[in-house]
């Protein structure tokens, strides 16, 4: 349309026009199809995929900044078959008529990675399992392998940072060198799947999908475009064979998996490792799994043999040496169906700035904000001059609202020089107005707190406790009950 409006313009009779007229008349057609021949272009963000039409300093989808860039606007799509990997024929059919295959899961003779995948390995799952450098990812997949190779399942371990010498080296420092599962040091994926459709295998490893590129799509590997490609190819792999693939990725400065977000939603399982790679413990959590519930975690302990299964985190997380010290107070969470004693400690200091500090890990900065503002309002205990420092021990990281009232009283008994009484545990959840609400499932948090050795519980008042003997409860219904406990 705009070519022939063009033309209708600046067009004259030929007879009639000037020679500078005719020469303009040629730039014209010369621009014209120059114009029509010219490649699409959109804008990109390099951190999550988002396009747009022109370009903005700051990405509207993310909020990153200088994160836009210019990327041609690919041509060819090349067929995926994915009408054969997750529909039959593409034809519409009654659900009830659907005939359920063997979804028996694959154990992994690991309990605390069974746990957190919700069972075991789903046959043709894609999962993905992020994490910092050096906490232990490929360590645990390379285990994981091991141990199911043993067992007589068919593995593969795809890896495209290290070489097979490197390798064979860390697996002979985790007692697996004699396993039988296959290796392949490739990045092209074409091989890749090539090599798994030979081999046939039932799980599968590409460490990491960063590495790994498709030859006829523009770009390096690590790219949007690449990882977005051969994710999708895995994924039609792992549904049309049945083969679980676990897709080791890289994660950014800000702890998320690095590439666009819409990865997160093209798998079906996705996990991230916690925890200081300095520190002795891990703890693998699930954000998303279609397989299971998201809520489980499983901790592990780093060795000079590899990653070890913790049985009973409780144990681990509680020091007795520390519990009896002003600001130290035990407390109990709910990850899953699991109940876990954790140590909340607290330190409150005069201040040599001008604005006080506060430092929270393992907690929520805005949590620690409320429960200083609370105990201001409703206890008398102002430490606005103070700096204050709030830590989980053992590099646990605790969203449970059923903790407050344990942040709040280890804050209170660090800034008063309290000890609490000895073998005692904290659990509720404090209300704007001071009030103390229950909790969910406390009489599973009872249980493991009787279990472990606790002589003392503070719940709140609503709550239903069961009745265990040797158990001293305390039941409090406002924030300034429990801190005038803590006076005795």
């Amino acid at each position: 349309m705009y070519q022939n409006y063009i033309r209708e313009k600046l067009a004259m009779p030929l007879q009639a026009t000037p020679l500078h007229s005719r020469q303009k008349m040629t730039f014209m057609d010369s621009y014209i199809s120059f114009m029509a021949k010219k490649p699409e272009t959109n804008y990109v963000c390099k951190d999550c995929g988002s396009v747009s039409s022109k370009w903005t300093g700051k990405c509207l989808a993310c909020g990153s900044w200088s994160s836009i860039e210019e990327r041609a606007v690919e041509s060819h799509q090349p067929s995926r078959g994915l009408g054969t990997a997750v529909s039959a024929g593409g034809r519409a059919c009654e659900l009830s008529a659907i005939a359920t295959e063997d979804t028996k899961r694959l154990s992994t003779g690991n309990s605390e990675l069974d746990r957190t995948l919700g069972g075991g390995l789903a046959p043709g799952s894609l999962i993905l399992l992020g994490g910092d450098p050096g906490i232990g990812k490929s360590t645990l997949v390379l285990q994981t392998l091991a141990t199911l190779a043993a067992a007589g399942v068919s593995t593969l371990y795809v890896t495209g940072e290290e070489s097979a010498i490197q390798v064979k080296l860390r697996s002979e420092r985790l007692r697996a060198a004699g396993s039988s599962m296959m290796l392949l040091c490739e990045t092209n994926l074409k091989r890749v799947i090539e090599e798994a459709k030979r081999l046939q295998p039932e799980v599968m490893v590409v460490d990491s999908i960063q590495t790994v590129y498709r030859e006829e799509l523009p770009g390096t590997p690590g790219s949007i475009n690449q990882l977005r490609e051969c994710t999708l190819e895995l994924m039609v792999y792992a549904k049309t064979h049945r083969c679980v693939t676990l897709l080791v990725g890289h994660v950014t400065k800000e702890g998320q998996i690095a590439g666009p977000r819409v990865l997160e939603h093209m798998v079906d399982t996705v996990a991230y490792f916690e925890g200081d790679r300095n520190h002795q413990y891990r703890i693998l959590r699930t954000i998303k799994n279609r397989f299971g519930a998201t809520d489980e975690i499983g901790v592990f302990e780093m060795t000079s043999h590899g990653l070890e299964p913790v049985e009973n985190p409780s144990r681990i997380f509680l020091n007795p040496l520390t519990q009896s010290a002003p600001g130290s107070v035990v407390s109990c969470t709910i990850e899953g169906s699991r109940a876990m004693l954790f140590e909340i400690q607290a330190l409150v200091n005069s201040t040599n700035y001008s604005v006080a500090q506060r430092v929270a890990a393992g907690i929520d900065q805005k949590r620690l904000t409320i429960i200083l503002a609370l105990l201001d309002k409703f206890s008398g205990i102002n430490v606005g001059a103070s700096d204050v420092f709030v830590s989980v021990a053992g590099g646990l990281r605790v969203d449970d609202p059923g903790t407050d009232l344990a942040l709040a009283l280890a804050i209170a008994s660090n800034h008063l020089g309290l000890r609490l009484p000895p073998k005692s545990i904290v659990i509720g959840e404090l209300g704007l107005s001071g009030e103390i609400r229950s909790v969910s499932q406390l009489e599973l948090r009872v249980k493991e707190a009787h279990r472990l050795g606790f002589e003392r519980i503070v719940v709140p008042a609503e709550g239903r406790v069961p009745n265990v003997k040797g158990l001293e409860v305390h039941r409090m219904t406002r924030l300034e009950d429990a801190v005038n406990w803590a006076r005795g």
